[in-house]
């Protein structure tokens, strides 16, 4: 990690912190990220533990002791740590959570992967593109047709800003 961190920091503009379980391991971050002296260098927060949820709290408040921060949704692991069941529920209380501390959140994990990998979105993918829209931020995986992909996910977006901004129905 040491080693990565030091390479992110001579050629990147931020990072993204795997596996936060804690608060400690938010300030640990901070701690070396200050000491390399890059100001506006920016951190992003992969939330994806059961350990994180547990912590949510104290980890939003070290995180928002540093600045530019975010935090990820990452789908994928919470709904394997959490199970499928609660994943919603999870990614709803992200995005509160995210908004009410005013960090940007990531949605992250399969958005249009059907689309970007084979040119064909499933629907569950269109309606989950669809509630991403309430993230600042939504990552797409690579794939052959991920221009395609994109290119729906802004049009999908445009159409949902007139119902929805963030989490408040219009």
């Amino acid at each position: 990690d040491e080693s990565a961190l030091a390479f992110a920091l001579e050629h990147a503009d931020g990072i993204g912190v795997s596996f936060v379980n804690s608060p400690k391991d938010v300030a640990l971050v901070t701690e070396r990220l200050r000491a390399a002296g890059r100001s506006g260098f920016g951190m992003i927060l992969k939330l994806e533990t059961r350990e994180a949820m547990r912590n949510l709290a104290d980890i939003l408040f070290e995180a928002l002791r540093y600045d530019p921060v975010g935090i990820m949704i990452a789908r994928g692991d919470l709904a394997v740590e959490l199970s499928f069941e609660r994943l919603a529920e999870m990614q709803e209380e992200l995005l509160w959570f995210g908004e009410a501390c005013h960090l940007p959140v990531v949605w992250a994990t399969q958005v249009l992967d059907s689309l970007a990998h084979s040119g064909i979105p499933t629907r569950a993918e269109v309606t989950d593109a669809a509630m991403s829209m309430r993230a600042e931020c939504v990552m797409l995986n690579k794939g052959a047709h991920v221009l395609q992909a994109v290119e729906m996910l802004v049009n999908i977006i445009r159409k949902m800003e007139t119902h929805q901004y963030k989490k408040r129905s219009i």
